[in-house]
């Protein structure tokens, strides 16, 4: 057996425990898998046409030491932990910025929830829409039915693809970005669709965190009243501020008022 056949390069190395952390909680089958194509499609220690068992079973060994050993774990789980709040953070800022930027909001079967799924054949399992249709049934009741990250990022997904699918028109119209005045602007971004809709998100939590929050940070808006399509709450005022935005959720989505009394009532879910 060749030395280097004895432990995962540095690189693999890496990217398996960065797959631990952000796929956590995985199984040893899941891992293996993906760690398998990975090595594989590197091509840099074995290939699918050139294939170096020895150096593929010491990848595939220490990924399995690793997830039978219970101190590692409960050091992955206690890490995983300590970053959630700022996963969900980037989570629903994310999805709330591909959704009401320009281009196409396109959706992965599955990502309406957290997607923790790795490439194929990991993201080929079977969707549970029934879990999908419960939760959906459950965000009628309003906003504050949304607990959890994937109920959460349902919320979003849901509320600003209807808003999407009533206004074309904005999303297909322009974009304006608006500006963030205060102490902690580098934390947030702005955008207008159309004239009309804002999409306000939250960017490095940890360093908000850090600093003490928002203080008085505020974003410009180009009228008084607004309604944020997530939790229906009103909003008045030419620069709102950003602890109020964000208040009940990282993200905001808000139309004009007088748009919202015409009938568009998204955050209970009776606008359908």
């Amino acid at each position: 057996m060749c030395s280097s056949d004895l432990a995962p390069e540095p690189d693999l190395e890496y990217l398996m425990w960065q797959t631990l952390v952000g796929a956590w909680l995985i199984g040893p089958e899941r891992l293996a898998e993906y760690l398998d194509k990975a090595m594989h499609e590197a091509k840099t220690r074995t290939s699918w046409t050139v294939r170096r068992p020895g150096y593929e079973s010491a990848v595939l060994g220490l990924a399995g030491a690793v997830l039978g050993d219970p101190e590692l774990t409960a050091g992955i789980a206690s890490f995983t932990a300590r970053i959630a709040p700022d996963a969900r953070v980037n989570t629903l800022g994310a999805k709330l910025v591909q959704l009401t930027m320009p281009g196409v909001a396109d959706v992965y079967q599955g990502c309406e929830l957290t997607g923790l799924s790795l490439v194929d054949p990991d993201n080929r399992r079977p969707v549970d829409y029934q879990r999908r249709r419960r939760l959906l049934t459950a965000l009628e009741a309003g906003p504050d039915h949304a607990t959890g990250l994937d109920a959460e990022k349902l919320l979003v997904t849901s509320r600003a693809l209807w808003l999407r699918r009533d206004h074309p028109d904005w999303f297909g119209g322009s974009y304006t970005p608006l500006a963030v005045e205060g102490p902690a602007a580098e934390h947030a971004v702005a955008f207008m669709r159309g004239g009309h809709a804002v999409t306000v998100v939250t960017r490095l939590p940890g360093g908000l965190r850090r600093r003490g929050g928002w203080a008085d940070t505020a974003v410009a808006l180009p009228e008084l009243h607004w309604r944020d399509v997530f939790t229906g709450v009103r909003h008045a005022g030419l620069r709102p501020p950003l602890a109020e935005l964000t208040r009940r959720f990282p993200v905001a989505l808000l139309i004009p008022d007088r748009v919202w009394e015409m009938g568009q009532e998204y955050a209970d879910g009776s606008h359908r």
